[in-house]
C-alpha cells in the first residue's frame, strides 16, 4: 500500500456525511478519533451531489470533508458513485433501465439502475470518474479508489436490446464464426441451429427449459460486461492517479453473478463485503469461509474486509442483533484471515432511507450504548495488531471453488433438484473446519503443487485443462478428494464421451454406470454405520479399490467410497453425501500428512497468520490450549506452555 494508507490494521467504514448538517460532521471526526477510526469509505452512492445536472460537476462540499478528515489523521477510501445513477440520468435514457428475464423493465428510487451494457451508461461513468480523480489526484487524504459498489448484486444479468446487441459481440469474439458457436451449444438438439449472429436472443423466459449452453455463455457475457464496466474506471484512475490501488468490494460467497476468479486479476488489492446470516447456525463458519476465499482469490495476498456490520443486518428477513463479543470474533476471524482492515457499512446509522434499521459503529442509541462502547475497545484491539498487517496465513489444503461450475450446476432439469453447489461446499469447508484445518481455495487449472490435500466438493463442470491438472497433481504425489456428480460435463455443458465421470474417470479410477438420485428426505445405510442422504450411483471400480460400500438402497453392496493410488499420490472418491463428513475427511487428512491442531473442541477456532496465532472460542465454555510459548499482542501477557481462552473470547499469541 502507499504511503497515505494508514499504518497497521485499517478502521472505519462507510461514511456519507451528506447525510447530516456541519454540526453533526465536525461531531463525527470527534468520535471517530475516539474510536481510532483511521480510514472511511466517501462518495459511494453521491452521483447526483457530484453531477446535479448532466456535465456540470460539484465537488466542493466533499472537498470540505476530505480537508476535515485529513487534518484529524484519516485517510480515505473514495467511491466512484456509479451505483446510483441521478434521476436526470435515468429520465434522460430510460434505455438504461435494466430489463429482466421476464421482459419487465425496472424503474428507479433504488440503486444499481443501470444496465452495464448501455452505452450512455458508460459513457456517464467515464465523463464522471474523469473529473472526479482529476480534481481529486493530488488530495492527501485520497489512500484508495472504491470504484461502484457490488458490483452485480443485486442486479445481474440484464435482457434490453443494449444487452442483446452486446452479447452478439461477445459471441462474435468468442466463436469467431457460426459453426463453432453451433458446435458448442449443441443446437441440432430441438432445431435450434443458427445462420447469423443476429438470430440470436438473451436467454429469455420461456414456457421450457433453454438451452443449457446458452445460458451459460450469458452468465459468461454478464459478469464479463460488469467487469468491463469496472476497467473502464479504473484504467482512468490509473492514467490520473497511478500511485492509488484501485478496487472494488466483492462479496465472495454470496454473489453468484460474477467470476470473482476473473476479477481478481483486474484489481491492486481484493476487497470483501461480508455480512453474518444472523439466523443461521454456526454461521461463523461460513463468515470464516468467506474469509478463506477473499485471501486466495488475492494468491495468498492480504486483503481487505470493506464492509461487515456492527449488529443487525436489515435486509434480512430479521434483524437479529449480534451478542455481546461477537463483533469482535467476527472482526478477528477476518484479521486472522488475511485482512488488512475491519470496515464496516456503516459509522453512523441513517435516519431516513431503506438501511435505516441497519446497524452502524456510531447507533442511534449513541455514545452511551454498549455496541459503541465495543466499538471503540475493538479499535484498541486493533491498534495493538499493527504487527499483523502484511502476515500470510499458511494452508495444506486447497477447496476447488469455480462460479462457472456452480452456474451450469443449478440450470434447468439435473438429476436432482437437491443437487446445489453451496451445500456441498458449505458442507466440506464446515467438516475441514471443525477438524481445525485452515484452506486455501483455488481454481480447478490454478498450480496445485504446494498442497498435501485438494478437496473438490462440488466440480460438476470440468474441462479438459482442469482435468489434466487434477490428474497431474495426484501423479505428482498429491492427495485427491472429490464428491459425487464432479467431471460430468465440459465448459458447453456438454457431456464428456463415455462413462462418468468422464473428465475424471482415469484419475479416480472408476466409472459410473448410472446416477440413483435419493427422493427428499431419503438415507440409506453405509457400511461403516452413516448414512448417505440426496444421492446414490452404481460405481464400478478400475483401477480403484472400495474403502465403503452403500449397505443399502439401489447401489446396495457397490462401492460408496473408493481409494485409486495414482502415480505418487491417491485419489479419493465419495458417492454420497454422509450425515457425517468428518470421518471420511479426517482419514483423507491423515493420509495425506496434513498437520493440524489435535484434542480441541471443535469450536475452537485456531488460525495462524505470520507470526500471530488467533485462538477464537465459539463456545460456552474456557478453552485450555497446550504447547503455546508467546506474549499475548492485545494485553501483553506472557504465555508458557499453555493458554486459555474465554467464553466467547479472542486470544492472540505472538510467538
Amino acid at each position: 500500500m502507499p504511503r497515505r494508507f494508514p499504518v497497521g490494521v485499517a478502521y472505519g467504514g462507510d461514511y456519507n456525511p451528506e447525510q447530516w448538517p456541519r454540526e453533526v460532521q465536525e461531531e463525527d471526526v470527534r468520535l471517530m478519533r475516539e474510536a481510532g477510526v483511521n480510514l472511511v469509505s466517501v462518495g459511494i452512492f453521491s452521483w447526483v451531489l457530484m453531477e446535479p445536472t448532466p456535465g456540470a460537476y460539484d465537488f466542493a462540499w466533499l472537498d470540505e470533508i476530505l480537508d476535515r478528515l485529513h487534518d484529524a489523521g484519516i485517510a480515505v477510501n473514495l467511491g466512484t458513485p456509479t451505483a446510483a445513477p441521478p434521476a436526470w440520468f435515468s429520465r434522460r435514457h430510460p434505455g438504461s433501465l435494466p430489463v429482466t428475464r421476464d421482459g419487465v423493465r425496472l424503474g428507479t428510487g433504488a440503486r444499481q439502475t443501470a444496465c452495464p451494457s448501455s452505452p450512455e451508461y458508460r459513457e456517464a461513468t467515464a465523463a464522471l470518474v474523469r473529473a472526479l480523480a482529476g480534481h481529486y489526484r493530488d488530495h492527501p487524504a485520497l489512500a484508495l479508489w472504491h470504484v461502484h459498489n457490488e458490483y452485480g448484486a443485486p442486479l445481474g444479468e440484464c435482457y434490453c436490446p443494449a444487452s442483446v446487441d452486446a452479447f452478439r459481440v461477445w459471441l462474435r469474439r468468442t466463436y469467431r464464426d457460426l459453426t463453432a458457436l453451433n458446435d458448442a451449444w449443441g443446437t441440432t438438439f430441438w432445431g435450434q441451429r443458427y445462420g447469423s449472429f443476429d438470430e440470436i436472443d438473451a436467454p429469455r423466459a420461456n414456457h421450457t427449459a433453454v438451452n443449457p449452453a446458452q445460458r451459460l455463455d450469458f452468465m459468461r457475457f454478464t459478469s464479463d460486461e460488469h467487469l468491463a464496466c469496472y476497467r473502464l474506471q479504473r484504467d482512468i484512475l490509473r492514467e490520473l492517479t497511478p500511485s492509488v490501488p484501485v478496487t472494488t468490494n466483492f462479496m465472495t460467497a454470496n454473489c453468484a453473478s460474477m467470476d470473482y476468479w476473473a476479477w481478481a486479476r483486474e484489481v491492486d488489492v481484493v476487497a470483501n463485503d461480508h455480512y453474518l446470516a444472523a439466523e443461521r447456525p454456526g454461521n461463523h463458519i461460513e463468515l470464516a469461509m468467506a474469509a478463506d476465499l477473499s485471501r486466495s482469490l488475492g494468491g495468498g495476498r492480504p486483503w481487505l474486509l470493506m464492509e461487515h456490520s456492527t449488529g443487525a443486518v436489515n435486509w434480512q428477513p430479521r434483524n437479529i442483533a449480534k451478542q455481546p463479543g461477537e463483533m469482535r470474533r467476527n472482526s478477528l476471524t477476518h484479521v486472522a484471515r488475511g485482512s488488512d482492515s475491519v470496515l464496516f457499512f456503516q459509522w453512523r446509522a441513517s435516519r431516513f432511507g431503506a438501511e435505516k434499521f441497519h446497524s452502524a459503529m456510531l447507533p442511534h442509541a449513541g455514545t452511551g450504548s454498549r455496541l459503541w462502547r465495543d466499538v471503540v475497545a475493538l479499535g484498541r484491539d486493533l491498534a495493538a495488531l499493527d504487527g499483523v498487517r502484511g502476515g500470510e496465513v499458511p494452508a495444506q489444503v486447497a477447496v476447488l471453488w469455480d462460479w462457472q461450475s456452480a452456474w451450469a450446476l443449478e440450470l434447468e432439469w439435473r438429476p436432482s433438484a437437491d443437487l446445489r453447489y453451496r451445500e456441498r461446499m458449505d458442507a466440506y469447508y464446515e467438516a475441514l473446519w471443525r477438524e481445525h484445518v485452515t484452506v486455501d481455495f483455488a481454481h480447478p487449472e490454478a498450480d496445485l503443487s504446494a498442497y498435501r490435500l485438494v478437496v473438490a466438493p462440488s466440480l460438476y463442470l470440468l474441462g479438459e485443462a482442469g482435468a489434466k491438472n487434477l490428474r497431474r497433481y495426484a501423479e505428482g504425489g498429491g492427495h485427491l478428494f472429490v464428491s459425487f456428480f464432479s467431471g460430468i460435463v465440459d465448459r458447453n455443458d456438454t457431456v464428456h464421451p463415455g462413462p462418468y465421470p468422464g473428465a475424471l474417470r482415469d484419475v479416480l479410477g472408476l466409472s459410473v454406470e448410472e446416477f440413483h438420485p435419493l427422493r427428499a428426505g431419503e438415507r440409506v445405510a453405509l457400511s461403516g454405520g452413516d448414512h448417505g442422504r440426496v444421492w446414490s450411483e452404481r460405481v464400478r471400480p478400475a483401477g480403484a479399490h472400495a474403502v465403503e460400500l452403500f449397505a443399502e438402497g439401489p447401489d446396495a453392496g457397490h462401492p460408496a467410497m473408493t481409494r485409486h493410488d495414482l502415480g505418487g499420490g491417491v485419489a479419493w472418491y465419495l458417492a454420497t453425501a454422509p450425515g457425517d463428513l468428518r470421518p471420511a475427511l479426517t482419514a483423507v487428512l491423515d493420509g495425506a500428512g496434513v498437520d493440524r491442531p489435535r484434542d480441541l473442541p471443535d469450536t475452537l477456532e485456531h488460525v495462524r497468520r505470520g507470526d500471530h496465532l488467533f485462538l477464537i472460542n465459539h463456545g460456552g465454555d474456557p478453552v485450555t490450549v497446550h504447547g503455546i510459548t508467546g506474549r499475548d499482542a492485545l494485553d501483553g501477557t506472557l504465555y508458557e506452555g499453555r493458554v486459555t481462552v474465554p467464553s466467547g473470547g479472542v486470544t492472540v499469541v505472538r510467538e
